[in-house]
């Protein structure tokens, strides 16, 4: 796959894009560039839309932005179950908008669907409600594992892609087989670039990146994260299709209501991220037109701004 730099000739404007693994350093860098380049940042963190959802998802505070302008935060309740459909259209209009008052678009984080989303002509396929409706039955009443093990079984493909526990994203791809009869990865489109683009991937070695890891979900715990998912109960976290399987929020919901010790929960994000950083990396592995750098770097701000010369 390539997000838009393989084009028979430029196209304007340009966006540029800091993409890798959770926890390798995408935000620092993205702070130093945008002071470089005059740049805003757009976010490209799934998570980092749902308002109140901070300390779980390292969202920068208004001190650590530094004065730098920061879209698509805090825009969803944590009820809104998220769509990559209407992600896209805001983060456009947010990039349109920045290019229109003659600044640099930096489009950040590590949803890769949602950057791909972005930067071509992705059309989504449609939606049948009674399909979803009978498969999200079927997820509430048995869980995610039979869909999944169905999901395996159809396109092994897609399932080497998906989380077997997000169960969101599991029927949608079974919705879509099942209305266009194809593999939910035949769905996506051959890539055409929407907008012109410079990619950086920020990375570190995988041990390096476990500890980082390790020390990331200590300090979650240690900044307030199980005083964060009980401000967020009231507001109907349990009830967020996407947003309460977050990582780190499902196990603190799950600390909460005595399932899981505190040592338990911290495990099991640090796990789960874990995991979720290898999927990370088979994403944007496969684009040749990333630029990857090492997060460790005393030369990761000269390096990247290299790239974008």
């Amino acid at each position: 796959m390539s997000y838009g730099c393989s084009v028979p000739f430029p196209l304007v404007p340009r966006v540029i894009t800091i993409v890798g693994p959770t926890a390798a350093g995408k935000s620092a860098l993205s702070i130093a560039l945008a002071h470089e380049l005059g740049g805003e940042v757009v976010n490209a963190d799934s998570m980092q839309l749902y308002r109140g959802m901070d300390v779980g998802t390292a969202k920068l505070t208004a001190d650590e932005r530094a004065g730098v302008p920061h879209h698509l935060l805090d825009i969803w309740d944590v009820t809104v179950p998220a769509a990559v459909a209407e992600y896209q259209a805001l983060a456009r209009a947010a990039i349109d908008d920045i290019l229109a008052r003659g600044r640099v678009p930096l489009l950040v984080g590590g949803s890769g669907l949602y950057v791909r989303a972005v930067l071509e002509e992705f059309e989504f396929p449609g939606t049948d409600p009674g399909i979803r409706a009978r498969l999200e039955a079927e997820l509430a009443a048995d869980g995610p594992a039979p869909l999944f093990a169905r999901l395996r079984g159809w396109d092994p493909a897609a399932a080497e892609k998906i989380l077997p526990s997000n169960g969101r994203r599991i029927v949608r791809a079974l919705e879509v087989i099942e209305l266009t009869g194809r593999p939910f990865t035949a769905s996506l489109p051959a890539p055409t670039p929407h907008y012109a683009s410079v990619q950086i991937g920020v990375d570190r070695e995988p041990a390096a990146l476990d500890e980082r890891i390790g020390r990331r979900v200590d300090l979650m715990w240690a900044n307030g994260m199980v005083d964060e998912v009980r401000g967020l109960l009231p507001l109907g976290l349990r009830d967020g299709r996407t947003a309460s399987r977050a990582l780190g929020y499902q196990q603190a919901i799950a600390q909460i209501d005595g399932e899981l010790t505190e040592e338990q929960a911290k495990a099991e994000t640090a796990q789960g991220t874990r995991r979720f950083v290898r999927r990370q990396r088979s994403w944007f592995r496969r684009d040749p037109a990333i630029h990857w750098l090492d997060g460790a770097s005393d030369t990761l701000v000269a390096d990247a701004l290299a790239r974008t010369e």
